[in-house]
């Protein structure tokens, strides 16, 4: 097939070659486009398997956001048209008649069910009319949709969702309604597919117990976070003229301003630290915590040594050039970021949050994990790496472990090993009434 720059294709226009003219195909799915780790990951993943020889398709739901203009070329972004929420409710109602009350409090009398819903139809028809050989999805609704429409569609292409996030802390912690039950929905929808694939071992450890799935059927692969884009742009401009200006050691954090990132207690752990040295703090991000974080800091009165510049394409340039990274979250899925801050050779300290810090840092190998919520510690963490940074070398060592290549060989040899399995049925609905 001849390779073509990215574009934006309509699925209802969507037409291939048939599978006897054409190469292995993979589609990626995703929610959307937006700022955050899931998305860089599965970026990763198109660009790695793109390189080994599959034809990529790419289906953010909604394709829009922080990384839009990031997509690989040759890989072709399909734009799904979504129906009304009531035609979709019905539709998930219809597949799923003999487990209504698992799914009907998430899925059909929400308020706001996820909007990924929305797009069943027309991946079902997406499905049908390229019929690709695999689909990656990502994160918990789109992985829900995935099977559904493998459910709706003619043909039966294998089904791999990832999980992404401790799912049993973000439905317990979330405000938001559909979260809190959705449980019981991936205990009944998860076990179709044909592979279930966690960022961490607590994530997988997680998801069976709450899930209720057999230990043997999740399989862990590390995300490809260490790429050679990332060791270039390390290498750039910094974000913010603090990192060059040879004043105060700079103190660098990064991620969406929300409470699982916790930012709240970095901003006490840093007044703490103010109080014995002087340093500064930048965090990198956007969100709706930043009305709160700014009034904390001026409550705290460290405002003057606290700069939040928003979010940054090139948060590596910050890493490679900070005197520590913190790592302040309440729980995590792995926690790209902290491997980020390693592979540009940045000292690091963490939460030993569930799940990833403690996997990543080797129980404290590579940098110190202090306890979640707790400023004192994570202060005394961040003065003690100060004072005593591991090498960058060391660092640098520890985060090819975490490589797109790694990443992208463990996928391939699942993709492979799926491949030579008999084909599963399509079905229309697991249950009938």
């Amino acid at each position: 097939m001849t390779h073509i720059r990215a574009m934006a294709v309509n699925a209802s226009s969507v037409s291939f070659q048939s599978n006897n003219e054409r190469r292995n195909r993979i589609l990626i799915l995703l929610p959307s486009l937006a700022a955050g780790g899931i998305t860089r990951v599965m970026l990763d993943l198109a660009k790695g398997f793109q390189g080994s020889g599959y034809e990529v398709d790419f289906i953010p739901c909604r394709p829009f956001g922080a990384y839009e203009n990031d997509l690989p070329a040759s890989v072709r972004l399909i734009k799904l048209k979504p129906e009304n929420s009531l035609s979709a409710r019905l539709r998930v109602a219809r597949l799923e008649l003999g487990g209504l009350a698992q799914v009907a409090r998430p899925a059909l009398v929400a308020l706001r069910p996820s909007f990924t819903q929305r797009y069943l139809a027309d991946l079902t028809h997406y499905l049908n009319e390229s019929k690709p050989d695999i689909v990656l999805s990502a994160n918990t609704p789109t992985n829900l949709l995935a099977i559904w429409a493998r459910r709706l569609a003619e043909v039966s292409p294998r089904i791999i969702v990832s999980e992404h996030t401790h799912l049993s802390l973000q439905s317990e912690r979330t405000r938001r309604w559909k979260w809190r039950h959705i449980v019981p929905m991936v205990t009944r929808v998860y076990p179709d597919a044909d592979a279930i694939v966690t960022v961490s071992e607590g994530v997988a450890d997680d998801l069976a117990h709450i899930a209720n799935l057999p230990r043997e059927r999740i399989m862990t692969i590390y995300n490809p976070v260490v790429t050679s884009d990332l060791l270039k742009k390390a290498n750039l401009l910094a974000p913010h003229p603090w990192l060059d200006d040879d004043g105060p050691p700079v103190i660098v954090a990064a991620g969406r301003f929300k409470p699982q990132k916790n930012f709240l207690l970095l901003i006490k752990a840093f007044a703490r630290l103010r109080t014995q040295r002087e340093a500064r703090l930048l965090i990198l991000g956007e969100g709706k915590c930043r009305t709160e974080l700014e009034k904390l800091a001026k409550h705290m009165k460290v405002e003057s040594d606290i700069a939040m510049p928003g979010f940054s394409g090139n948060p590596y340039a910050a890493f490679s050039r900070a005197a520590v990274f913190v790592l302040s979250s309440d729980y995590e899925g792995l926690g790209n970021v902290l491997i980020e801050a390693m592979a540009c050779g940045c000292p690091v300290v963490a939460t030993d949050c569930p799940s990833g810090p403690r996997e990543i840092l080797a129980d404290g190998n590579y940098g110190p994990l202090v306890p979640v919520g707790d400023a004192s510690a994570l202060a005394d963490g961040i003065a003690a790496t100060l004072d005593r940074p591991i090498e960058a070398s060391v660092l640098k060592q520890r985060a090819d472990n975490f490589s797109i290549q790694a990443s992208v060989d463990a996928y391939e040899a699942l993709i492979e090993s799926l491949l030579t399995q008999p084909s599963p049925s399509s079905r229309i609905a697991r249950d009938a009434g």
